[in-house]
């Protein structure tokens, strides 16, 4: 026997136990309140920690053919197993959360689909999620379903108290007033079923949740978002998703090694050494913002008119405009700009577009190794680097009201290159 074995086995024990005791069903049965009170706790704690499903099995899970296989031969009264797994997929819900909503759970609010269900687990229908409108027009067919389900056992349509405790999965035993869902011993015997006969190896639904935190991760998704969506109650909970996610580390490892297909020159050796620019420098072209700008895509622009609510001379191009400044809270957002350009021009069919693309974003690359540079001069990266979720409050720390022209930080890294290359040439001189 396992130790998680040996955990579950006491656990579940001690709370039948504990429940018959408050009840009053030890009492009737007979079994001595010191009996109940002596059973063993499970000893030292067990956690297990699932990990995401891999690229073809989560292929397969979702493959139509697939799950055209799991609605016909794995629920033939067709009770909605399909519906809920492809629900939980898209989710990243419980189990327990899917199979357990209510049958008015979806709502259109501004015209976007949602998703109301019970996220504490307590009762409580009140956390509505954002879902695709595929999603929701397959869950409207289940509540057809099962309105007809319930006129067809009552020869009725349900009341609106009836409608209001009717779950969307209703259960097919032991149902005789249509408000007990389906269990989740009944959707996991037909999963693991299904999973038997696809021959992918072993795997839980509750992975498909993993899943889902590790692709929003991947996509640039902070653990406060991701806690926010997914309903995890600590930071420590939603860190679990973290060890198959490292987008950041990632590209960090990407400048410590080497640099990817991507890059203009790809296979270099390069090194993790940042030299930032000294602090006087840093300095002379940092721009205190305060209240004399207005927030932009990647950044803020300083061209009053346009706060005061006139109209941009420059048509919004914001990228072009020597009104447009970078902050600390912008560096993240470069970087996932960095790497999409990169993606770009490793995908480019020809070595000229690739070339193009580089040529292209190079001056918004200098600008970006510039506003490193500053910061760390600054002894603001740190800061940079760390910053999660904006709010309001942030606004009047450092690291946002102190911003720099894109121009000068382009120049300002030039100047480093220059200087190093003058540097390397002295020393090979010698």
């Amino acid at each position: 026997m396992t130790a998680y074995t040996r955990q579950m086995v006491f656990t579940r024990t001690r709370r039948i136990l504990l429940e018959a005791l408050e009840s009053g069903e030890a009492e009737r049965l007979g079994l001595d309140r010191g009996f109940v009170t002596a059973m063993p706790s499970p000893g030292r704690i067990i956690t297990r920690t699932r990990s995401p499903f891999s690229d073809e099995v989560a292929q397969a899970l979702a493959a139509e053919t697939n799950l055209q296989t799991l609605a016909a031969c794995h629920n033939p009264a067709d009770r909605g197993l399909r519906d809920a797994w492809e629900t939980i997929i898209v989710t990243g819900r419980r189990c327990s959360e899917v199979i357990k909503l209510r049958l008015d759970c979806l709502g259109r609010y501004g015209g976007l689909p949602m998703l109301w269900h019970d996220q504490t687990k307590v009762g409580n229908y009140d956390a509505a999620i954002r879902i695709p409108e595929q999603l929701h027009q397959r869950l409207e067919a289940r509540q057809r379903k099962t309105l007809a389900l319930f006129a067809t056992r009552h020869n009725r349509p349900p009341t609106p108290e009836e409608r209001a405790h009717l779950p969307l999965f209703p259960s097919n035993q032991r149902n005789s007033d249509s408000r007990r869902p389906l269990s989740y011993q009944w959707f996991h015997r037909g999963f693991k079923a299904w999973i038997y006969d696809l021959d992918i190896g072993r795997w839980v639904p509750h992975q498909a949740r993993h899943s889902l935190a590790t692709s929003l991760l991947r996509a640039g998704a902070s653990l406060t978002h991701i806690r926010r969506y997914l309903g995890q109650v600590s930071e420590r909970m939603a860190e679990h998703y973290v060890h198959l996610a490292q987008s950041d580390l990632e590209s960090v490892l990407q400048h410590v090694w080497v640099p990817g297909p991507g890059a203009a020159t790809p296979g270099e050796i390069l090194t993790d050494d940042l030299t930032p620019l000294t602090r006087e420098h840093a300095m002379a072209i940092a721009i205190d913002l305060g209240r004399r700008s207005t927030p932009a895509e990647g950044g803020f622009c300083t061209f009053q008119p346009v706060v005061d609510g006139g109209d941009c001379p420059w048509s919004l191009n914001c990228h072009s405009c020597d009104k447009f400044v970078l902050s600390g809270a912008d560096l993240l957002y470069w970087r996932r700009k960095r790497e999409q350009w990169r993606l770009l021009a490793e995908g480019a069919p020809d070595d000229a577009t690739a070339d193009y693309l580089h040529q292209y974003f190079e001056p918004t690359a200098h600008a970006i190794d510039g506003l490193e540079k500053a910061l760390a001069g600054l002894g603001l990266l740190d800061d940079a680097l760390a910053l999660d979720l904006r709010k309001p409050q942030d606004y009047f720390h450092r690291v946002w009201s102190t911003a720099f022209r894109a121009a000068d930080l382009a120049a300002a890294d030039h100047d480093e290159q220059d200087q190093d290359e003058t540097t390397t040439d002295e020393q090979e001189c010698a």
